[in-house]
């Protein structure tokens, strides 16, 4: 309903690029009224206070759908995300997505090089980014995460600003990533943790900074709360009559 309301504004503030800082703000604010609106208590934990005026990249584990609502909710100023390309397929809110944020064909390289390209234009001009290094939601939500990919660490370092890890340790558990739409209550958390500066470091440093913030996601997940909830029971399928075999009659 909270997208829904605001959807003419959203359209009209997507169709020039200088309103769109604008209707990120107005992003942010069906975010929190979308997530107030379910009734999940959000649990914040940050770690340490964020550079001021300094663009970062944050680095996040992705495992749901509400991934992106909550991201919008808790990190400041004014974004850009990465998403993948399929998101600008969504109805009426994927052609807003796509013309305001950065979309991304994970199994093309011209797509990725292309999105890898906005994202350092983005940081050059004040602006942070947020990256899921997983490149997708984990096969193992909430208990594991997938092996990071280093395009988010060589940006960093290429534009020599911080990295931000960002664990959500819950949502997998609200909004599971399965065939058609899936909702427990649960309790939302997410982990702003401490940057990681990268000045002076080369591209030779990526792959450790990569280990670093994967190690620093992961010891924030909460392997007790991982998995995918079950399938409601409430409405089971009609079980169907097995047949009475037919009897023949036969003469003597």
């Amino acid at each position: 309903m909270p997208f829904v309301v605001t959807y003419p504004l959203q359209w009209l503030l997507s169709r020039r690029p200088q309103w769109h800082r604008y209707l990120h703000a107005l992003n942010r604010q069906w975010a929190r009224l979308f997530i107030f609106m379910w009734g999940m208590p959000v649990e914040t934990v940050r770690k340490q206070p964020l550079p001021a005026g300094q663009p970062c990249v944050y680095v996040a584990n992705h495992s749901s759908y509400i991934d992106i609502p909550l991201l919008f909710r808790t990190i400041p100023g004014w974004l850009n995300i990465m998403g993948k390309s399929s998101l600008a397929t969504v109805p009426l809110w994927g052609p807003i997505f796509g013309s305001v944020y950065i979309t991304v064909d994970r199994d093309s390289a011209v797509s990725r090089g292309r999105a890898m390209v906005q994202a350092r234009r983005t940081l050059e001009a004040g602006r942070s980014v947020v990256i899921f290094p997983e490149g997708r939601i984990g096969k193992h939500p909430g208990q594991q995460l997938d092996e990071f990919k280093d395009g988010a660490f060589q940006l960093a370092i290429a534009t020599g600003v911080p990295v931000v890890p960002v664990t959500m340790p819950l949502n997998h558990r609200f909004m599971p990533d399965v065939n058609g739409l899936r909702v427990r209550y649960s309790p939302l958390a997410i982990i702003m943790h401490a940057p990681l500066p990268t000045t002076g470091l080369t591209v030779a440093d990526a792959p450790a900074l990569k280990q670093q913030a994967y190690d620093i996601i992961s010891s924030a997940l909460r392997p007790e709360a991982g998995g995918i909830p079950e399938a409601s029971t409430w409405r089971q399928p009609v079980a169907k009559k097995t047949p009475e075999p037919v009897r023949e009659r036969t003469s003597a």
